[in-house]
């Protein structure tokens, strides 16, 4: 028996505010992202790039595992022989359902030994934490500042580490 080889990206999508005359441009003022859109989009990103080729080479093992629209992180699976194009076609991916973002691959899985979700998850909560010890120090918030990030800290890292290949 052949085991299904995979690669693992993590993708956040930084959104880029559209600036609207008379009022201050806010990258939260546009609605929440869904997996559904990010796959939508990065299949229409494969096949405009790489055809039909691409397209049949990355389809059948192309999957959203984990996506929280609160910081727009999302992990990929794809097999691994063509994973190069999924990598390029989220590069290459500048707007979903019309709204522009910069997609920034934080991580991706193609070392033989780690090659696994459980090192994607563990950059995932990595870059979380990152991310809100950015947000506390904007806000020039103590270090031991109890606030509704730590709650999220604590319930995304338990979704992340639930998911299973």
């Amino acid at each position: 028996m052949v085991r299904f080889k995979n690669r693992w990206l993590l993708v956040e999508f930084l959104p880029i505010p559209a600036p609207t005359p008379g009022r201050p441009s806010t990258a939260h003022s546009q609605d929440e992202l869904t997996s559904k859109q990010v796959w939508a989009a990065l299949k229409q990103s494969v096949i405009t790039h790489f055809g039909d080729t691409g397209w049949g080479a990355v389809g059948s093992s192309l999957t959203i595992k984990y996506f929280s629209p609160r910081t727009n992180l999302c992990i990929i699976r794809v097999a691994r022989d063509p994973h190069k194009i999924a990598w390029a076609s989220v590069t290459l991916l500048n707007a979903i359902d019309g709204r522009r973002y910069i997609p920034n691959v934080v991580h991706v899985s193609v070392v033989v030994a780690s090659g696994t979700i459980k090192q994607a998850q563990l950059a995932a909560i990595r870059h979380n934490r990152e991310i809100v010890a950015r947000y506390r120090a904007r806000a020039k918030l103590p270090v031991g500042y109890q606030d509704s990030f730590e709650e999220y800290l604590q319930t995304s890292a338990q979704e992340i580490e639930a998911l299973q290949d």
